[in-house]
């Protein structure tokens, strides 16, 4: 919840800012254009700062992505196409911080903030930086309480914390939107925010209409098509984890979906490159991974008096390549678990498809008691097992007797699968996972 305090540092911030602001609107102009990149005179700002471009059909905003000799070098957010040599320019804000408010309920936004859903522009009057506040790492609140995420697999074998990130690994086509939207419907949060980043422009509503349903009244979606410039997919990203900061300041508990981590460092590495960084890992910069990183740390819990933003990140990896891609790589060494989706299981009707023996939550062992994390370790060794010998069984070269743990495998096969199986419209509360994995390990009567 925001205090008198925090809302005193913002307004002294604000005027802090204003009062460091030339009163004289000083123009400057568009000299030359290389690629998406403009090249504006007469001005003086810096990096990051929001300006204001005249155009031949209105007025277009960009932002000051570097500089250089004599010149300041411009990403226009909608692109180039309408933008003269000579065009007026002016600084609108150094720190840009997007409106927020309780009517961003319910509604999809675009990464500029203007309303998708055909209904007029909320109203809101609170403004919290683009880019977020930081939080000094000693005041966060440990993760010491379980998420419920309705999801029978991730509860009882990858249990979530609350304030917990985690991304959500697979490649195209194996369900990893539908699984979203069962974590987004079914898990217990006070408020959804949902990034779609690059996403293709049919999926945004079929997404909201389809896999958000019930969830939509208490969501939020921040949607930056694939179509977007980059700059515009890149602050879809940050307008999504604005707004989740927002209601974690108010003492929510926000559920905070972005999809994709991929394209939003693909955005970072077309903005990378067109400013003239040196490309390094499979062209990306590496500026791309630093951002990443300090992205990712804007979710979790916040202070003591505040909420908590559980994060889960959607990571694109090519050709089911879980170790070579950069950008998996990355995300694994700076979240704190990761789901894998198999495409193997997928192809075998098991839905969700969660590789169980590939994910992992780190901080389960501190969540749940050692009774359930030591069933959860007898799951994962007798599916392994039983996954490995899959090829010899069906064959018919195995013969019972000779391994104990394949025979206890096959007999709890059936059991075992029933866990991981779950219709999508169906909720799993967290006690009732933690009973069906008891279920399916007990000893025969």
């Amino acid at each position: 919840m925001i205090t008198i305090e925090h809302v005193r540092e913002l307004t002294a911030e604000r005027v802090r800012e204003a009062l460091g602001r030339d009163p004289v609107c000083r123009y400057g102009q568009i000299i030359r254009s290389h690629g998406d990149v403009l090249h504006a005179s007469g001005l003086r700002a810096p990096i990051g700062s929001r300006l204001i471009i005249e155009t031949s059909e209105g007025l277009a905003s960009g932002d000051v992505v570097g500089f250089e000799a004599g010149a300041l070098l411009v990403m226009a957010e909608q692109g180039t196409r309408g933008i003269i040599r000579g065009a007026r320019v002016h600084v609108e804000s150094s720190t840009p911080a997007p409106l927020m408010g309780a009517a961003l309920l319910g509604r999809v936004l675009d990464s500029r903030g203007n309303p998708l859903d055909g209904r007029p522009s909320p109203e809101v009057n609170q403004p919290w930086p683009l880019l977020g506040v930081p939080i000094n790492p000693m005041q966060r609140a440990r993760i010491d309480t379980p998420f419920d995420v309705g999801v029978s697999a991730i509860n009882a074998l990858a249990t979530m914390g609350r304030g917990m990130r985690i991304g959500l690994f697979a490649g195209s086509g194996v369900g990893k939107t539908t699984l979203l939207g069962m974590m987004a419907r079914h898990a217990k949060a006070d408020v959804v925010v949902v990034g779609m980043i690059g996403e293709r422009g049919r999926e945004i509503r079929e997404f909201i209409e389809d896999h958000l349903g019930t969830a939509q009244p208490r969501s939020v979606v921040v949607a930056s098509p694939a179509d977007d410039t980059a700059l515009g997919r890149l602050h879809g990203a940050y307008r999504a984890a604005a707004i989740a900061e927002f209601w974690r300041s108010q003492g929510r508990h926000v559920l905070l979906l972005i999809d994709s981590l991929t394209r939003m460092a693909m955005a970072l590495r077309e903005i990378g490159l067109a400013v003239g960084e040196p490309p390094a890992t499979k062209g990306y910069p590496p500026s791309v991974f630093g951002a990443l990183a300090a992205y990712v740390e804007r979710a979790g819990n916040g202070t003591e008096t505040q909420g908590s933003i559980t994060a889960i990140y959607t990571v694109l990896v090519e050709g089911d390549d879980h170790v070579g891609d950069p950008v998996a790589d990355t995300a694994r060494s700076v979240l704190d678990g990761h789901i894998v989706l198999s495409r193997a299981m997928a192809q075998a009707a098991i839905y969700p498809p969660i590789d169980i023996a590939a994910s992992l939550s780190r901080p389960m062992p501190l969540l749940v008691t050692p009774a359930h994390l030591q069933r959860a370790a007898r799951f994962r060794s007798l599916w392994v097992r039983r996954a490995e010998k899959q090829d010899i069984i069906d064959l018919g070269a195995y013969a019972p007797g000779r391994d104990l743990l394949l025979d206890e495998a096959i007999r709890r096969g059936p059991l075992l699968e029933s866990l991981l199986r779950q219709n999508a419209d169906d909720a799993v509360s967290l006690p009732d996972s933690i009973a069906a994995l008891q279920a399916a390990l007990a000893d025969p009567a």
